[in-house]
């Protein structure tokens, strides 16, 4: 873990709070709730619509299919949120946003509070948009139900930041710019596939060089779109 402990509030604003109650707590998310290092608050949306059916979405002004989340319930369950901590960095989910990189989830972890609206339905009303989000954000090229997953996902990536060492993340797929060399652990031979001979001799030079090769191989084969200038400024043979 780090030696500076950051502590960051965040709280996520959703039609769907009981999606939240099992994987904030578990695994890495729980040890930075249980270590102080993040606290987690999540809101029923529905909970701010002050009608007596409880309505968070209408049809769309000028047609189209399905419905859209209402400005009055959203905006006022920012603005109570925002109460409390002012300076609340606004971030919808969305998959018109910013594409999800190691870059943003950095960007994120030093924020100090954050609130993250999870749309759904055919999305949000585009007055909360302009006038109450900082920022969209993307985990990718596909449409969901709903920005529940993405703000887990978006969560999960951010928090390694303040949760491992530096020198860890930045060694990370994605972070380096070249993908995850194979790894293997015992047995060296099971149902006859066997771990690669160079894994076994000792020789780190080797060892070294077989990952690197590797790594930069598996970046051509399946993600030519990451970085491949810095892979080919490596100058390493990805035939090995």
């Amino acid at each position: 873990m780090s030696d500076t402990i950051v502590k960051v509030h965040i709280d996520i604003l959703t039609l769907f709070p009981r999606m939240f109650e099992g994987p904030l707590d578990e695994g890495m998310v729980k040890r930075a709730r249980d270590r102080g290092v993040v606290s987690i608050t999540v809101h029923n949306i529905r909970d701010y619509a002050h009608d007596k059916h409880f309505t968070v979405d209408d049809r769309s002004y000028g047609g189209g299919r399905g419905m859209i989340l209402k400005v009055e319930p959203l905006c006022r369950a920012i603005e109570d949120v925002k109460s409390k901590a002012k300076d609340s960095f606004v971030a919808l989910l969305s998959p018109r946003g910013r594409p999800l990189s190691m870059d943003l989830a950095l960007e994120l972890s030093k924020k100090q509070n954050l609130i993250f609206i999870c749309g759904h339905y055919e999305g949000v009303d585009e007055r909360v948009r302009e006038n109450l989000v900082h920022d969209e954000i993307s985990i990718g090229d596909y449409i969901l139900s709903g920005g529940e997953l993405p703000a887990m996902v978006v969560i999960d990536v951010m928090l390694r930041f303040l949760m491992l060492d530096r020198e860890v993340v930045e060694k990370d797929s994605y972070a380096s710019g070249i993908l995850e060399y194979p790894q293997y652990t015992r047995p060296p031979t099971y149902h006859g596939w066997e771990v690669p001979p160079v894994l076994l001799s000792g020789n780190h030079s080797e060892i070294a060089r077989w990952r690197s090769g590797q790594a930069m191989r598996r970046t051509y084969e399946r993600r030519p779109d990451i970085r491949i200038k810095k892979v080919e400024e490596h100058g390493a043979d990805i035939r090995r």
